[in-house]
């Protein structure tokens, strides 16, 4: 397992590299920052859209987990930059209860990669399971140009 932190304004995001997949993304701060040429990749993916440049991840991704939990990290990873859908729109696409995409969204191990930030409630704004909850889920819409749809 390699890992890296990209510093942000979304905070410090560490990405987690296991058997030339990207398997994790999360709000940490490793001291050892390895290299890889997918790590190199990675971060600068993640530079440049943390800069405004980039708008689609092209990473080879490893989502652990169920069939569920692969096919809603799909679903999310459909989801253009710039907008949303919601926990309603992909449940019935998929057949199944949106709680249970909620719960989905949640336990979403590559977030800002996969964009578990571009799920919305049916009335509205949601949680965000990283690091600043709403607030960072509020800030990476507002960088996509999504933040119209949360007034």
């Amino acid at each position: 397992m390699k890992q890296r932190s990209v510093p942000t304004q979304f905070g410090n995001l560490t990405l987690t590299e296991e058997d030339g997949a990207i398997t994790r993304l999360d709000w940490t701060r490793v001291g050892q920052q390895d290299r890889s040429s997918l790590l190199d990749r990675a971060a600068e993916q993640l530079a440049a859209y943390a800069a405004g440049d980039l708008e689609d991840f092209d990473l080879p991704l490893r989502v652990a987990g169920t069939d569920f939990q692969r096919d809603v990290c799909a679903a999310m990873s459909a989801i253009p930059f710039g907008y949303t859908r919601t926990y309603g729109e992909i449940a019935k696409a998929l057949g199944v209860p949106a709680q249970a995409v909620g719960q989905a969204c949640g336990g979403n191990p590559i977030p800002v990669i996969i964009p578990c930030h571009r799920v919305m409630g049916a009335k509205g704004l949601t949680g965000f399971s990283g690091r600043g909850g709403v607030e960072t889920k509020v800030a990476l819409l507002r960088h996509e140009g999504a933040a119209g749809l949360l007034i």
